[in-house]
């Protein structure tokens, strides 16, 4: 019963907030629309599961000024550092699934609260500002050997390795591909008149430029990195096409397609998890760190199907 309350407030929030911008845009589309661009750049702060707490509680936790910004870094084992990006509204933590395996493989982990998300500073973001941000940790944590980065943060990933970054791998989890359509999406859902939302884009672009040149498709035939693509075909918040468009834009990528396992479910899945780390064990120095034995692994058919 006070799951469905919760909902039912839930729901009314968001149909008051979709009617005062609808009466709102069509009075005033300006103010209106520098509102909404603010709101559109503002994410919420997730609090972590008891089960990434546990984990971000035994690594080493350190503040490092990046950016302007004070930022949360976690850091576990020894050996060519492995870089986990969370997406927006998310947190370092959501990727501590991978932790353990990529320690047992031989790698150090690296993950952070990007401005705005966890216990970081800041308000607000956009995707080139954690483009550069990911730029900053990787530098500052002695620059990452791959990266695994989930939704929002892979879109940034792919920004920043356009820009200068430099890893041997990269693992994107449920991708997107066009920052125009998620303004479209944000538009929709609080039901802005035309003018507010031109205005939204206008106020958007005039900080970070052009929306067109952060469509992942269209920059990825420059990039070189291996790739892989992990992307459920049920996922409602990122399409799985988004995934697909990536994979036949960038030279090499492969995408491996999930059944029934969404878009967060598919970061704490043990097959998905497994799969990852062999890929990115695939470009390990050889004899530059000892290997740490690995667990036991339970047979591929006992896991969700790939």
């Amino acid at each position: 019963m006070a799951r469905n309350s919760t909902n039912v407030r839930t729901e009314l929030r968001r149909l008051a907030m979709r009617a005062a911008m609808r009466v709102a845009g069509t009075v005033n589309p300006l103010w209106t629309g520098h509102q909404a661009e603010r709101l559109f750049r503002t994410p919420r702060r997730t609090r972590p599961s008891r089960k990434a707490g546990a984990v971000l509680a035994h690594g080493e936790q350190r503040f490092l000024e990046l950016c302007g910004e004070r930022v949360a870094v976690w850091s576990w084992g020894e050996g060519p550092r492995v870089l986990l990006v969370h997406g927006w509204s998310g947190y370092g933590g959501q990727l501590t699934a991978f932790v353990g395996p990529l320690v047992a493989a031989g790698f150090s982990v690296v993950t952070f609260d990007a401005p705005g998300h966890g216990r970081s500073s800041g308000r607000l973001s956009s995707l080139p500002e954690m483009a550069r941000m990911i730029r900053a940790v990787g530098h500052a944590t002695g620059g990452p050997h791959a990266l695994v980065a989930h939704s929002f943060g892979a879109a940034a990933s792919a920004l920043a390795l356009r820009d200068g970054l430099a890893v041997e791998r990269a693992v994107f989890v449920a991708p997107p591909t066009d920052p125009r359509k998620a303004v479209a999406f944000f538009s929709r859902e609080l039901a802005l008149p035309a003018r507010a939302e031109a205005r939204m884009v206008e106020r958007l672009e005039a900080r970070v430029g052009p929306l067109e040149d952060y469509v992942v498709p269209d920059f990825a035939p420059s990039l070189k990195t291996p790739l892989r693509i992990f992307h459920d075909e049920g996922d409602n918040e990122v399409r799985v096409e988004a995934g697909e468009a990536i994979a036949r834009a960038w030279p090499g990528a492969t995408l491996v397609r999930t059944h029934g396992l969404g878009h967060y479910r598919i970061l704490y899945t043990p097959a998905v998890i497994r799969d990852a780390v062999d890929f990115i064990a695939e470009s390990r120095p050889r004899d530059a760190w000892p290997l740490v034995a690995a667990p036991a692994r339970e047979p591929l058919t006992a896991q969700p199907r790939l």
